[in-house]
């Protein structure tokens, strides 16, 4: 047979199932892997699912829990559930609330002063990283300086007053394999059962609970919620809620996107300046180049132009002086002509032809 009941990821559905002392002592139970002797459900929070916040419906519990040894002690369990990806900053801050709580303080007996022993639970509606585990547990250990595991006194209130262990379960990994108690338990809370038409609705083979009495308690509870009409009414609202979520991280998502697309084409028009600066510094380069070349090619023109101006002026005073010698010579010519020296005599005594000697006279 097939029960169609209320789904439990509803916040208002699970409040409904855990408000059940044998429900939370079966389900605490089956997460602890101990027995839960007795448990008491203290202050939690349950949202108003009308406001503009993300989910996260919290349950606290002090649970007197039987340990291996058959000693039974008490511990307090944060129950923390989310539909959505939250920020852990959430969760932490609901943790250090707790951790600064005068109520989770021992106040009597040997252990007067310090902290209950804390446990944090978290039912996930989504996925953490890469862990292919439905659920997972993390404890802590304490080592030596040489990595050593420190085993003695590790049960010391000191220690638990100050470190707590958790519980994640990834819900969107539970797929209908029941191989433990754990996976018998949680198999409710498994999304893959959810009735094709309507998702407030998981549909669940009673074979499957066959001879459980505690899972087929849990079975008529979510059968009660299904058909309590607030609760119906508080799943539509949860709904909206969501709905309305969506629809604003859908929007966002797409400016996200647009914004991604507008930050490419802006990197690609700064790549493209970036080039064109780039052509242009190298023009500017080769120009400057071509300046310096220019500029030493006019000096070299001046210094050029500078020895043409010498050479000019020492020429001009080499003409002058060949003018002033030939002046002087043909002074001297004509003195000796006056003085009654033949031309023939002049030209031998000066070594030239009798026809430069007319010229000199001329």
């Amino acid at each position: 047979m097939i029960y169609s009941v209320a789904n439990p990821i509803y916040d208002c559905v699970f409040k409904f199932l855990m408000e059940d002392e044998r429900i939370a002592k079966t389900v605490l139970s089956a997460l602890l892997k101990k027995e839960v002797v007795s448990v008491e459900m203290r202050r939690h929070e349950h949202p108003n699912v009308t406001r503009d916040k993300i989910s996260m419906f919290r349950i606290d519990f002090a649970a007197q829990v039987k340990e291996d040894d058959g000693t039974v002690r008490l511990i307090l369990i944060e129950l923390q559930k989310t539909w959505v990806d939250t920020e852990t900053l959430r969760f932490r801050r609901y943790l250090a609330a707790q951790y600064n709580t005068e109520e989770n303080m021992v106040k009597e007996g040997e252990l007067k002063g310090y902290a209950v022993p804390m446990i944090a639970v978290y039912l996930l509606g989504h996925r953490v990283g890469d862990i292919d585990k439905a659920v997972v547990y993390v404890t802590h250990n304490a080592f030596d300086y040489d990595g050593k595991v420190v085993e003695g006194g590790m049960q010391d209130p000191f220690i638990n007053s100050l470190i707590h262990d958790s519980i994640i379960v990834q819900i969107p990994l539970l797929h209908g394999k029941i191989n433990n108690r754990l996976d018998r338990v949680l198999s409710v809370f498994d999304q893959s059962q959810r009735d094709a038409k309507n998702q407030q609705i998981v549909c669940l083979d009673e074979k499957e609970y066959a001879g459980d009495s505690d899972m087929m308690y849990i079975l008529h509870r979510l059968g009660l919620a299904a058909m309590d009409a607030d609760v119906r009414q508080e799943m539509n609202d949860e709904d909206e809620f969501y709905s309305v979520l969506e629809a604003r991280d859908t929007q966002v998502m797409k400016l996200n996107e647009q914004l991604t697309e507008k930050r490419r084409q802006l990197n690609e028009k700064n790549a493209q300046l970036n080039e064109k600066d780039a052509q242009l510094n190298e023009q500017n380069a080769q120009l400057n180049e071509q300046k310096a070349q220019l500029s030493e090619q006019k000096a070299q023109l001046n210094e050029q132009k500078v020895q043409l101006s010498e050479k000019t002026v020492r020429l001009a005073e080499a003409e002058a002086q060949l003018k002033e010698q030939k002046k002087q010579v043909k002074a001297m010519v004509k003195a000796m002509i006056s003085n009654g020296m033949t031309i023939q005599a002049v030209a031998k005594m000066m070594n030239k032809s009798e026809e430069e000697i007319n010229n000199l006279l001329a």
